[in-house]
């Protein structure tokens, strides 16, 4: 007793007290307009018993009444009854009205003592699937396990309680003696960016473009306001239940899951969790041509719109390497640099890439965020790929210029163009703006985080400007919103070395006027008759999406005569016209022709083999449709 008094004093404690804790409501998870529930904790209560305050002659009776009243396996009951401990849990998170049911069958058996009931929370997601990837979920014991509700889950879990009762040394209850109780206190409530209406519309014409592409990878939509670094919308398709996070979503592995291992079990369930808008890296292809330019302007190499500065002969020698210009077949010749982003065209940016240098270039990647993660608070986020400036030769400069050859994350490459369209500072990204304490309902604003300035005003509306263009007469011009003058950049990529996989993007900005909206659409690996191109997959789904959500916001329409014309129109089947029927049937409703293929054709000779897009696919007036064609 006298050397060992802690120790026994302890043991004592634990053996004369029986201490049961109580979960706290955790706090609620609302989107931007603070109205929309997306998480939300509802009151349940939890069962234990302690079995050495059950009477021998009655265990079996109990066990039987447990396991009838919350149908669980009765042997396994009784088991937990007939322990020699203290406390045992029975079931957790019931509703009340089966909990009431226990009540009144222990008054009608004068049952006083050895079973427990405390109150106790569960997790429920109103909208079931809705921002799954960003909110993520919660275990058994209330603690956050992905998304938001792991990110900030010290805030929202709050704090236990407990419920004390003193006991003799036998773990019986002590007549008179009353049970100490400690309230829990509730987590803080949690205010979004995200809009939920905003979300909605992105998750629909999102899943929209993966079926009709069929995207075997599937892909993922990003939202930003380029101004405070609010995330508006964050989308992966597939999305999953929040409500029932281990069942999986894809059909063919449902089918087979009782046949898999429980490691594939698990990669399974991680990858449906993951969130690839910050997860998973890519090759961003020409969309990166925006960092080209914006580091060209800055440095005074080149202007917007001088007349035949450059010239594409197709190719270009770097290193004694020849690297091709995508439309190698029918060079794009005498440009300027508002045309070569227009035409996307990949011997200009390599040469301006030389001209910037490694160690500039370099810096340029730095200063809009691609050499490090943006700090968006959601977990998992990736790092970018890229090989160290030390091993960067002339051959490597140029593939980076036009965006291949490294990996970045779509919130990287989102980020950096929300630099370009706030005019020229980079902000980090966000997804949480406020925190609510429940009990005072005392508001609290998360400020947005400003960084350094990366461009100059006037590189930002240059680049801006030439965006526009991409859109309005570039590889973009699916992308066009009647009565709004948008901007933006297509990208198509390869998915990996030698895969057969692409990753089909467009950038967009809304309005060039007063940006508001960045949007960024990645789909990954479409193998539909639509093809991999981004101004034909990519760049229709940012315009479905921005006709529906920049009247949403309130946003302006422009006065100009080109946004208020655009309209949408179906395509027609041109398919074993002749090239000039083809031609006539186009023009007439507003559409252009674009003929894949590299020969030199007399028209009257060839007739259209196949089309992108197939007919009856709406796109914007004055959109390209892709020919292929043999001969007559």
């Amino acid at each position: 007793m006298l050397f060992q008094s802690r120790e026994l004093r302890n043991l004592a404690y634990e053996q004369q007290s029986l201490d049961r804790k109580i979960n706290p409501k955790r706090g609620t998870i609302y989107d931007a307009t603070g109205k929309n529930i997306l998480a939300v904790s509802a009151n349940v209560e939890t069962v234990n018993i302690n079995p050495m305050n059950i009477t021998k002659d009655k265990k079996e009776k109990v066990a039987r009444a447990l396991s009838d009243i919350f149908e669980l396996d009765y042997e396994n009951v009784l088991k937990k009854v007939n322990k020699k401990s203290s406390i045992e849990t029975i079931i957790k998170k019931v509703d009340k009205e089966k909990t009431d049911k226990l009540r009144i069958w222990m008054d009608e058996n004068e049952i006083k003592t050895g079973i427990n009931i405390d109150e106790d929370t569960k997790r429920y997601y109103p909208y079931n699937t809705l921002a799954s990837h960003i909110i993520g979920f919660t275990g058994s014991d209330n603690q956050g396990l992905d998304g938001i509700e792991s990110y900030y889950d010290d805030l929202l879990k709050g704090l236990q309680g407990r419920i004390v009762r003193v006991t003799d040394a036998k773990g019986k209850e002590i007549n008179n003696v009353s049970e100490q109780y400690v309230e829990a206190t509730s987590g803080k409530d949690l205010v979004l960016t995200v809009d939920m209406t905003i979300q909605s519309i992105a998750e629909k014409y999102l899943a929209e473009a993966c079926i009709d592409n069929e995207c075997t990878d599937g892909g993922n939509i990003i939202m930003i306001n380029p101004q405070n670094g609010d995330i508006l919308a964050m989308v992966t398709y597939p999305g999953y239940n929040l409500n029932e996070p281990y069942t999986i979503n894809k059909d063919d592995i449902k089918e087979n899951w009782d046949n898999l291992s429980s490691a594939d079990k698990t990669r399974s369930l991680q990858q449906m969790w993951r969130n690839k808008a910050i997860t998973d890296t890519y090759e961003p292809g020409s969309t990166f041509k925006l960092i080209t330019t914006s580091a060209a302007l800055e440095e005074k190499i080149t202007e917007p719109d001088k007349d035949g500065e450059f010239s594409c002969t197709g190719s270009i020698e770097i290193a004694g390497v020849r690297i091709k210009c995508w439309r190698y077949y029918r060079p794009h010749g005498s440009e300027s640099l508002r045309q070569a982003l227009m035409n996307s065209c990949n011997p200009v940016f390599i040469g301006l890439g030389q001209k910037i240098g490694v160690e500039k270039y370099y810096e340029y990647l730095n200063k809009f965020g691609l050499l490090r993660k943006t700090g968006i608070d959601l977990p998992g986020e990736a790092s970018s790929i890229f090989l160290d400036k030390n091993k960067v030769g002339p051959v490597e400069l140029a593939t980076i210029s036009f965006g291949q050859r490294f990996e970045i994350t779509p919130i990287e490459l989102a980020t950096a163009v929300s630099t370009i369209a706030n005019g020229g500072t980079y902000i980090k990204p966000r997804v949480v703006k406020a925190t609510i304490d429940p009990e005072t309902n005392v508001r609290e604003e998360i400020e947005p985080i400003k960084l350094d300035r990366v461009i100059s005003k006037e590189t930002s509306e240059n680049v801006l400007s030439m965006m526009q263009s991409v859109v309005a007469e570039g590889t973009g011009k699916n992308a066009r919103v009647q009565g709004y003058n948008i901007g933006g950049k297509t990208g198509t990529s390869e998915d990996g070395v030698n895969t057969n996989k692409y990753v089909t993007s467009f950038v967009g900005v809304a309005t060039i006027s007063d940006p508001q909206v960045v949007i960024l659409v990645t789909l990954y690996n479409p193998t539909g008759e639509g093809g991999h191109q981004g101004g034909a997959v990519g760049a229709p789904v940012a315009s479905q999406i921005l006709s529906e959500v920049l009247p949403y916001l309130e946003i302006n329409k422009d006065n100009s005569e080109e946004a208020q014309l655009i309209k949408s129109v179906s395509v027609p089947d041109i398919r074993n016209m002749t090239i000039q029927d083809a031609k006539k049937a186009l023009k007439e409703i507003g559409l252009e022709i674009t003929l894949d293929t590299e020969d030199e054709i007399i028209e009257k000779d060839y007739i259209i083999t196949d089309q992108i897009p197939k007919p009856g696919i709406m796109i914007n007036s004055g959109a390209n449709v892709i020919c292929k064609v043999g001969t007559n």
